[in-house]
């Protein structure tokens, strides 16, 4: 048995739709291409992000909810790297930074299918 072999390449997921040959050794999911979702770890701007997101969907009477998303792994498929993160139908609007409610009215108001 030699010390240096050469590792087999995995096989590419089954499951996985990325095309990216990845690896049994961390398996990606998909992002959900619906709904509206805060990315973070659930802290203080996280809950902040939130309530700021109710708030304006409440503005343009618009009755969905709000889901948090913590699997970092999960907010890893969306591409983000600096949370909180916003992300409506399938599509990251806003990363990094708290919005307030008349900063969110129109990005939903552009990114929400009707």
């Amino acid at each position: 048995m030699p010390l240096f072999s050469k590792k087999k390449k995995n096989q590419e997921s089954a499951s996985c739709t990325c095309k990216s040959n990845c690896s049994t050794e961390w398996n990606h999911t998909e992002p959900k291409d619906e709904g509206i979702k805060i990315l973070g770890s659930g802290c203080t701007k996280c809950r902040q992000l939130e309530a700021a997101t109710k708030t304006a969907l409440q503005q343009l009477g618009i009755d969905r909810a709000v889901g948090h998303v913590t699997d970092f792994s999960e907010i890893a498929a969306y591409g983000v790297m600096a949370t909180p993160a916003l992300v409506v139908d399938g599509k990251v609007v806003s990363c990094g930074r708290v919005l307030k409610a008349g900063e969110i009215v129109p990005i939903l108001q552009k990114f929400m299918k009707k």
